[in-house]
């Protein structure tokens, strides 16, 4: 059995051991030692026995620990003795968790880091990745980015999140989404201690329900009556040729902006009448083929011979700014956007025209939310897509009033 080494305890007093100058070991009792060096340095020391091994352990300057906190640090490992466990090896051990737990600490804002390169692989594209780390800079690194991330509390993430909760909702629910993924992986890592995955049920009762939150703004759509005479106006505009193309190309295709503004030619199937964009271009990651109008092909055959890759390619070869629409349509006061044009192309499809449901969403490349209809359901209705996009594309070159109506466009008030 382990025991330290001399039974008789608190011999020393603290005046004794201001006059002991000789070098040598002197004696409190049950193991505890004061050490006096060559060099009149004092220190203490614990002499035990465990498993017929003589040790000594020293426990730290005497001009740092007095006689009491010496006799205290004593105590405690003659407890570990009686439990056979020894007190140098336990003193180790605990040393080395401490310096494993100071390699393993993160901040929040590293642990963010690291997660963004690992994840790079999984991004549907570089301004995707941008997103994702760009909105835990501005909302969740100011509260807590530097903060230790075991240390990251549920009032941490509140703070973050409840000045943006209702007034900008959308934002505010992928910003908890990304914190939750920062720290479930920095969990996982082990860098994350006492990790509670109970916190975010409770982050969700304490943040204003769903009803009060604002509500998502949608974009406003164009009337689509009035297609064709906002295609004429930007036809007419001093816009660049290759942006009046390309605002073109959108609305007859009722494609989104970044899937526009990134059509490369070896997506173009002039054969097939088609645009195939491939599957890390599309929102749902899914690969979409659109059927051209005759239109569409007029609009590419002007285009073809730029020399870039980018069908609708800047002066510079490269791809035009993401607002190129917003700003164009600006200048004309209209209030509607460019994403509202799907809008208007749904809209013409459900009021003017007898195109089933799916052919329409299609279209669109909007995904069945049914599962079950989804697993059943593969075609993607390319060819009585061809029929409805020609026919939207004949809608779009008539006028408002060919069609009996006159209907007005809204445009912004003037400042």
């Amino acid at each position: 059995m382990g025991r330290s080494v001399g039974r008789e305890r608190n011999k020393l007093t603290a005046l004794a051991i201001n006059g002991k100058k000789k070098p040598g070991y002197y004696g409190d009792g049950d193991g505890l030692y004061l050490q006096v060096s060559a060099s009149g340095a004092k220190s203490w020391v614990l002499r035990y026995s465990l498993n017929k091994r003589v040790r000594e352990m020293g426990l730290g300057s005497a001009s740092l620990y007095g006689l009491a906190q010496a006799r205290e640090m004593a105590q405690g490992y003659r407890k570990l003795l009686t439990q056979r466990i020894d007190p140098i090896d336990h003193r180790n051990a605990e040393h080395a968790k401490i310096m494993l737990a100071a390699a393993q600490r993160r901040s929040f804002e590293q642990c963010a880091a690291e997660l963004h390169v690992l994840k790079r692989s999984s991004w549907k594209n570089v301004k995707h990745g941008d997103q994702w780390i760009n909105t835990l800079t501005t909302y969740a690194y100011p509260v807590f980015g530097k903060k230790d991330v075991t240390a990251v509390s549920k009032a941490d993430v509140l703070r973050a999140l409840e000045p943006i909760w209702t007034t900008k909702p959308e934002t505010a629910a992928r910003v908890r989404q990304r914190i939750r993924a920062v720290l479930d992986w920095a969990a996982a890592r082990d860098y994350r201690q006492n990790h509670d995955p109970h916190m975010w049920d409770q982050i969700s009762r304490a943040l204003p329900s769903a009803s009060e939150a604002k509500k998502p703004k949608h974009f406003e759509a164009c009337p689509y009556l009035v297609v064709n005479e906002v295609i004429n106006a930007v036809r007419m505009s001093g816009a660049e040729e290759v942006v009046r193309d390309a605002f073109e190309f959108l609305i007859l295709t009722a494609a989104r902006t970044g899937e526009v503004l990134g059509a490369r030619w070896s997506e173009i199937d002039f054969a097939q009448k088609r645009w195939v964009i491939p599957a890390e271009r599309m929102k749902a990651s899914r690969e979409h083929r659109i059927p051209l109008a005759p239109r569409c092909l007029e609009i590419l055959a002007h285009r073809r011979d730029t020399g870039s890759e980018l069908v609708f390619a800047n002066q510079k070869g490269r791809m035009l700014s993401n607002m190129v629409f917003t700003m164009l349509l600006r200048r004309f006061g209209y209030t509607f956007t460019a994403h509202g044009f799907r809008s208007t192309f749904r809209d013409w499809c459900a009021e003017r025209t007898s195109y089933p449901r799916e052919v329409c969403e299609a279209a669109l490349a909007h995904t069945i939310k049914d599962s079950t209809e989804a697993a059943y359901f593969r075609s993607d209705l390319f060819e009585k897509r061809r029929a409805l996009m020609e026919t939207w594309a004949t809608h779009c070159a008539k006028k408002g009033e060919a069609m009996g109506e006159v209907v007005p466009i809204r445009v912004r008030e003037p400042a």
